[in-house]
């Protein structure tokens, strides 16, 4: 038998982003599994049908996305730290306020599925894979770092998440090429390519689109609209701030991504409207970081502190998801300080696991340029006069 409960988020969502729901929970505690009826304002479809309201999932994986996204907000927030403690150098983009996007979309995909985003992938990669330790490692630029201490904040990778790219919309093209792959080798799978708002206008995004559209890859494009590409207002860069409708003839879908479950159901609704043959989709996630666009940008000079704040205190995407866990009996306020104190211990170690390694050896700068067997005898160095044989 079902039993049908409604309960309101005002408390902890405004209504643009996390929304009143209906949640039907089986009366018997034996069945694990959990019906919720998302906000009817949780999708906006542009030339086709928008996801169903409905989200069957299980208690055990609604607990996992609380694990990840605050482990994810933890680990963002030590290399804050690290940043400002002047050991991580360079440019480093923290995806504070928006997990709920790479956890969500994480949860409706397969390992065959492929990822590839821009420059704020620290997330992406924990969830494809990356252990915090070597994502920690890589911003410090030890060669425990995923990409050896190497890429850094910008050029993470495992093997099903192609980066972490550092040219504004440039990932966007290859994304394309990967689904290409993808349906050249007659592989039921899909391909996300995210990039920002900011990144929306590039020519090149719009080349990818025409080619995806022309021979219906499998490729979904993402666009993380967390409303300021670097410091300027999307309404302020962009004629169409209706990112989901500027694929023209390709459909697309607009998301609360401050839900994570409403990401989860549209990744999901995407990945099976790519690999059934319909072609390309477009997703835009409303989303927002707390933060500024890297760490040297203060973020308040082109939004005020009010606002930020009052994203944090309405929106934000962990508090949502925790207060479903508890007023549907999931998780008890105990259970949850122990995962919040777990992830806290986990980071702290990693930190310290990272800061242990030293640095990669002069010769790793002439190393993973070619392929192995390319059959490339040298490279030049910085200078003419400074050359590598292999």
């Amino acid at each position: 038998m079902l039993s049908t409960q409604k309960i309101s988020l005002a408390k902890v969502a405004a209504k643009a982003f996390i929304t009143p729901l209906t949640v039907r929970t089986f009366a018997s505690s034996a069945v694990r599994n959990v019906s919720i009826n998302l906000h009817k304002n949780s999708f906006e479809s542009y030339n086709c049908d928008a996801p169903a309201l409905d989200v069957e999932i299980s208690k055990e994986e609604l607990v996992r996305m609380y694990k990840s996204m605050v482990t994810m907000r933890r680990m963002e927030m030590a290399s804050d730290g690290l940043y400002k403690a002047k050991l991580i150098r360079g440019f480093c983009h923290l995806c504070t306020g928006q997990e709920a996007v790479a956890v969500g979309m994480e949860t409706a995909l397969t390992a065959e599925d492929k990822i590839i985003t821009a420059y704020r992938c620290h997330g992406f990669t924990y969830m494809r894979g990356g252990s915090i330790t070597s994502i920690l490692a890589e911003l410090l630029g030890r060669k425990a770092g995923i990409s050896g201490g190497k890429g850094g904040s910008m050029h993470m990778f495992t093997p099903n998440f192609f980066g972490g790219n550092g040219i504004v919309g440039a990932q966007v093209p290859l994304g394309a090429g990967i689904a290409f792959a993808q349906k050249y080798q007659g592989h039921k799978a899909a391909t996300f390519s995210l990039y920002g708002d900011g990144a929306s206008n590039q020519g090149q995004v719009f080349e990818a689109y025409n080619m995806a559209k022309l021979w219906e890859l499998p490729a979904v494009f993402v666009c993380e609209n967390n409303r300021y590409g670097m410091g300027t207002a999307a309404s302020r860069s962009s004629a169409n701030t209706s990112y989901f409708k500027r694929g023209d003839y390709i459909p697309g879908l607009k998301v609360n991504g401050m839900d994570v479950l409403a990401v989860h159901q549209a990744v999901a609704y995407a990945k099976e409207w790519t690999v059934s043959g319909k072609g390309p989709l477009l997703l835009e996630m409303e989303t927002y970081r707390y933060g500024g666009h890297s760490m040297s940008d203060p973020g308040t000079t082109y939004r005020t502190r009010e606002e930020i704040q009052h994203m944090r205190s309405n929106n934000d995407p962990i508090t949502g998801l925790k207060q479903r866990l508890l007023e549907f009996n999931i998780i008890t306020e105990d259970e949850m300080k122990a995962i919040d104190k777990a992830a806290r211990v986990e980071v702290d170690q990693a930190v310290e696991e990272a800061k242990a390694s030293g640095e990669p050896d002069l010769s790793e700068f002439w190393t993973q340029i070619y392929q192995k067997d390319a059959g490339v005898p040298s490279v030049r160095g910085r200078e003419p006069e400074e050359m590598h044989y292999y």
